[in-house]
């Protein structure tokens, strides 16, 4: 039996799913774990993982743009090969990498409830068409298990006309923050709105969930206007300071608003430990 904690929460009739942030259920799992990632296909749990282009056109799975962070190699990552790649390890734990082969695999075993976001880290200038085409071969046959999300709203495009049986997200934070900075939340609200009725025909928006916040105490509810539009939100990155401690009364205050703004995910690296500290805080 897959362990179902830590996949979702439910407030008011609503069910938020726990996103497992970088393939981890609890921050104490290691960076983007295959064996983390097996257990979610089980229990069918929503989970995230970053993806870097390589030279060769496919990817491996990394969030820096350089080597030296999260592996035992160095330079930077688009201008190696998988040959040049394959000798490496991960700095945690010593594991093997991860390349987009592996997942066209794994992702056969996916539980139908399981979803893996491919987070894209590189612009469309970057991945090209030689990536396009590298995600098109090894991901025909996938569906329903994959959404593939960035801030290039080009790439997202590229992914529309060649993969049109794949999921879609956007992550507009950064815009729309600079936005906000320069002209307002009445601008923040014209340009979500642009996104979410643009060409990319995203399923998913992803949005930093302090702006969700301080949108909302301002007026904007964006959640309630991306459901408006037909499209599902993600809130990231909520992660609990102290997993067995649960939530501070600080992190309660805006945990609890976040929920009842009725975002579909929460991202976080902490979901069976939010799932317990949320559970915990509604018995009173």
């Amino acid at each position: 039996m897959a362990d179902a904690r830590g996949l979702r929460i439910e407030f008011e009739n609503h069910a938020t799913l726990l996103k497992w942030h970088r393939l981890r259920r609890r921050m104490a799992d290691p960076l983007f774990s295959a064996e983390v990632m097996a257990e979610g296909f089980k229990a069918g749990a929503s989970m995230e993982l970053d993806l870097r282009v390589r030279a060769d056109g496919g990817f491996v799975v990394l969030h820096d743009k350089e080597l030296e962070g999260e592996t035992t190699g160095h330079g930077i990552i688009a201008q190696k090969s998988l040959t040049e790649l394959r000798d490496l390890r991960m700095k945690d734990g010593n594991r093997p990498l991860l390349y987009s082969e592996d997942l066209a695999a794994m992702l056969q075993s996916a539980h139908p409830d399981a979803l893996l976001q491919f987070d894209m880290k590189d612009d469309y200038e970057v991945i090209g068409e030689k990536g396009i085409a590298h995600l098109a071969e090894h991901l025909k046959k996938i569906s329903a298990s994959v959404i593939v999300s960035a801030g290039s709203l080009d790439l997202i495009l590229a992914v529309k006309e060649k993969l049109p049986h794949l999921r879609r997200g956007i992550d507009p934070s950064d815009r729309l923050g600079d936005v906000y900075r320069t002209e307002g939340w009445k601008a923040v609200e014209k340009e979500l709105l642009a996104d979410l009725r643009g060409p990319t025909e995203p399923e998913t928006i992803y949005l930093y969930w302090p702006m969700l916040l301080d949108a909302a105490k301002a007026g904007l509810d964006m959640i309630a206007l991306c459901h408006s539009e037909g499209k599902l939100v993600d809130a990231w990155t909520f992660t609990l300071k102290d997993p067995d401690g649960g939530f501070s009364n600080s992190e309660w205050t805006n945990f609890s608003a976040l929920v009842a703004l009725k975002p579909d995910q929460i991202t976080t690296d902490e979901a069976p430990a939010t799932e317990r500290a949320w559970l915990k805080r509604m018995a009173g």
